[in-house]
């Protein structure tokens, strides 16, 4: 009987924040930018190198490693607690970007409300990979 694999579904979460990273995050009347850095219009934010939008994008797909290693069974354990520990991390970086950055007259974008939900998920799921994973 197969058994249940909430790993594969952490990593789709974390794939849908790394697609999201490329939308708009931050939205201005004559602009907008993602989370990765670039800009089109006239905003003057995130400013340029490596900043939050990059770290979370960095640690996305850190834990896509993660959860499909706790999905293949590779040390489950201490994979499906690294995926939960990245999962909140993330949550907490993202929580920060929209301190820094979002304030009047720069709003937040649908890219960071469809990258802040599928964290939201991925934490629900990466409690889930625990729980199989500790159950063995």
């Amino acid at each position: 009987m197969a058994r249940l694999r909430p790993g594969w579904l952490v990593a789709l979460c974390a794939l849908v924040l790394i697609v999201s990273a490329w939308l708009p995050w931050l939205t201005t009347h004559g602009g907008r930018a993602n989370a990765i850095g670039a800009r089109t219009g006239a905003i003057e934010v995130p400013p340029p190198g490596f900043g939050v939008g990059q770290l979370i994008v960095l640690l996305a797909s850190t834990l896509i490693v993660a959860a499909a290693m706790a999905a293949q069974r590779l040390s489950p354990r201490l994979a499906s607690a690294g995926a939960l520990s990245l999962s909140m991390i993330i949550a907490a970086l993202i929580g920060w970007y929209f301190r820094l950055y979002v304030h009047a007259p720069i709003a937040a974008g649908y890219g960071l409300f469809v990258g802040a939900g599928a964290v939201a998920v991925g934490i629900v799921l990466s409690v889930l990979t625990m729980v199989v994973a500790w159950g063995d």
